[in-house]
Protein backbone atom coordinates (compact mmCIF):
# COMPACT_ATOMS: atom_id res chain seq x y z
CA UNK A 1 0.00 0.00 0.00
CA UNK A 2 1.33 3.51 -1.07
CA UNK A 3 2.00 5.97 1.48
CA UNK A 4 2.55 9.58 1.51
CA UNK A 5 6.80 10.33 0.64
CA UNK A 6 7.00 7.42 -1.19
CA UNK A 7 7.41 6.86 -5.15
CA UNK A 8 5.47 4.50 -6.23
CA UNK A 9 5.68 5.12 -10.12
CA UNK A 10 3.35 6.76 -12.61
CA UNK A 11 -0.41 6.24 -12.05
CA UNK A 12 -3.74 6.70 -10.38
CA UNK A 13 -3.79 6.51 -6.63
CA UNK A 14 -6.84 6.78 -4.33
CA UNK A 15 -7.17 7.26 -0.81
CA UNK A 16 -8.16 5.16 1.59
CA UNK A 17 -10.05 7.54 4.34
CA UNK A 18 -12.27 9.18 1.46
CA UNK A 19 -11.63 7.87 -1.84
CA UNK A 20 -10.09 11.65 -3.68
CA UNK A 21 -7.58 10.22 -6.14
CA UNK A 22 -4.03 11.67 -6.63
CA UNK A 23 -2.36 11.27 -10.27
CA UNK A 24 0.99 10.98 -10.56
CA UNK A 25 3.03 11.19 -13.85
CA UNK A 26 6.21 10.32 -13.80
CA UNK A 27 7.85 7.53 -12.32
CA UNK A 28 9.59 10.06 -9.42
CA UNK A 29 7.48 11.69 -8.57
CA UNK A 30 6.63 11.66 -5.08
CA UNK A 31 3.04 10.64 -3.26
CA UNK A 32 1.68 13.84 -1.24
CA UNK A 33 -0.84 13.89 1.13
CA UNK A 34 -4.09 13.58 0.30
CA UNK A 35 -5.36 16.50 -0.92
CA UNK A 36 -8.78 16.58 0.17
CA UNK A 37 -7.94 14.67 3.78
CA UNK A 38 -4.69 14.81 4.34
CA UNK A 39 -4.61 10.94 5.09
CA UNK A 40 -1.62 9.01 3.94
CA UNK A 41 -2.68 5.32 2.78
CA UNK A 42 -3.20 5.32 -0.51
CA UNK A 43 -4.22 2.17 -3.23
CA UNK A 44 -3.35 2.16 -7.10
CA UNK A 45 -6.25 2.00 -9.18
Amino acid sequence: MPSTGEKPGKGTYKCKRCGETVVLDDKTDTLPPCPNCDATEFKKV
